[in-house]
């Protein structure tokens, strides 16, 4: 595994790093969650990602149990705030915040986070406040660093014009060949703020694995066959897309890898990223993407696989 300096932040991070959205505390059964978290680290990812929301705290809960004989400092551990926890509780607010950060430290039964991350722009609540609060989680300790996800150019500058607040140091950009909408304003902004991208989706949901076909049924032990985790899939799942996706496969093959590897590879060919995000449901899937980290491939393969997909992204 190889590491990558987390923006203007003392983090080092792993390449690849391990997701918690839709699988632990949710999609996945609870033994083979825990043989991932415990893969992860027999492969030298360091960094782990999670969200309030995921299950409504299950993937929090789970995470504090997958962690708890592990030494604190052996691990890079995030997560965020934003979505709804319940009727009332929801956003950015300094409330919110306050009261969020709180039961995620519980949660994961951790005295602080590495990362804490806004899961998306709050518009019902003014920056200042926001940004205010998120400093104060940080200068009690409750937070080392701080990010976003999804946000806009505009939003990003807004913030680094407040004084006297805590800088970001990460974005979370949904980012993968299929999807290349940070490129165009939020990666070279962020490049000029001492931001890292921390890629979720690199994958697409596992359709750059190549193992949807066009015209074929979805396999039932894939993520678009299962009731708790294929509901975010259809877009991704266009004949067109499929076409294109399997196209890739003999570029791959020529780089000595999987199509999962060489999507990977990819993303990790932008020096802007810090980590690609990777779900596992099984350790065996989690070493595949990991072994990304050390493919090199040739920069002409990319260019290939990018004139391939272009013009086939989905409308999600």
């Amino acid at each position: 595994m190889k590491y990558r300096k987390l923006g203007a932040s003392e983090l080092e991070v792993s390449e690849i790093s391990l997701g918690s959205w839709l699988t632990y505390g949710v999609g996945v059964e609870r033994e083979r969650a825990i043989a991932c978290v415990n893969k992860a680290f027999d492969l030298g990812i360091n960094f782990i990602d999670t969200a309030n929301v995921y299950g409504r705290g299950a993937a929090e809960s789970f995470l504090g149990e997958a962690l708890a004989d592990r030494k604190r400092d052996s691990y890079v551990l995030a997560t965020k705030v934003f979505f709804p926890m319940s009727d009332a509780d929801s956003g950015l607010s300094r409330p919110q915040i306050a009261k969020q950060i709180d039961a995620s430290l519980k949660r994961l039964a951790v005295e602080y986070v590495d990362l804490y991350q806004c899961h998306r722009y709050d518009c019902k609540t003014p920056l200042e406040e926001t940004m205010q609060a998120l400093s104060d989680v940080v200068r009690q300790g409750k937070a080392r660093y701080i990010g976003f996800s999804e946000w806009s150019p505009e939003q990003i500058e807004d913030a680094f014009a407040i004084p006297g607040v805590e800088r970001f140091v990460s974005s979370q950009p949904q980012y993968s060949l299929l999807w290349r909408k940070p490129e165009k304003e939020i990666i070279p902004l962020c490049a000029k703020k001492g931001i890292s991208q921390i890629v979720w989706s690199p994958l697409a949901q596992g359709v750059l694995s190549g193992k949807y076909l066009p015209g074929a049924k979805v396999p039932d032990d894939t993520r678009a066959g299962s009731a708790k985790m294929g509901h975010f899939m259809s877009s991704w799942l266009q004949r067109p897309v499929l076409e294109a996706v399997q196209k890739l496969k003999p570029l791959a093959e020529e780089a000595g890898g999987t199509l999962s590897q060489f999507s990977l590879a990819w993303i990790l060919r932008e020096p802007n990223v810090a980590s690609a995000i990777v779900g596992a449901s099984s350790p065996k899937q989690l070493e595949e993407n990991a072994a990304a980290a050390d493919l090199k491939v040739d920069p002409a393969l990319f260019r290939k696989a990018e004139a391939i997909v272009a013009g086939v992204e989905p409308s999600a």
